[in-house]
Order: C-alpha cells, then sequence, then structure tokens
C-alpha cells in the first residue's frame, strides 16, 4: 500500500522556463533574491499557486504566463529561477 501511495505523491518538478504555451504548473519555490524575489511576490508568483504559460515571443525570450485572471511577461532569465510542479 505504502508503494501505490509513493507513486501518486510523486510530482514531476522543472523549472517555468521548461514549461510549453498551453502548459500548466504549480509554483514550487523560488530562487531569487532582493528587488527581483519581491516583484515577483508582488505579482502574484508565490508558492502553491498555479500558473499557465501562455506563449513565448518569436525567439523565445519573455514568456508570457497566467495567474488567475493576470497576465504577466517575464524575461527568461526570471522564469528560469521560478521552480514548478507539473
Amino acid at each position: 500500500m505504502s508503494r501505490h501511495r509513493h507513486q501518486h505523491g510523486k510530482r514531476r518538478c522543472c523549472r517555468l522556463t521548461d514549461l510549453q504555451p498551453g502548459e500548466r504548473a504549480r509554483i514550487r519555490c523560488h530562487h531569487t533574491q532582493g528587488a527581483t524575489r519581491q516583484r515577483l511576490l508582488d505579482l502574484g508568483f508565490v508558492p502553491q499557486v498555479q500558473v499557465d504559460v501562455v506563449r513565448r515571443a518569436p525567439l523565445g525570450d519573455p514568456i508570457e504566463c497566467q495567474i488567475d485572471t493576470f497576465k504577466v511577461a517575464l524575461r527568461l532569465a526570471e522564469a528560469a529561477l521560478i521552480e514548478v510542479e507539473r
């Protein structure tokens, strides 16, 4: 029985930059500091919140994400610091 529970509890962690447009994930944490950290928190990028990747710019940077009804474009350097669970 514990083996069954372990498989269900297993989640795939990755960075926000690993997601493709149309994918959804839950924010696990972010590895930022200072003003960047505060900006992301103010924009709603807080742990346990679901984030959708809407689209990427033609050259890949920036990436447009949606949290609830709010859309925001993040630089890839910032998105790479956000850890998510699929």
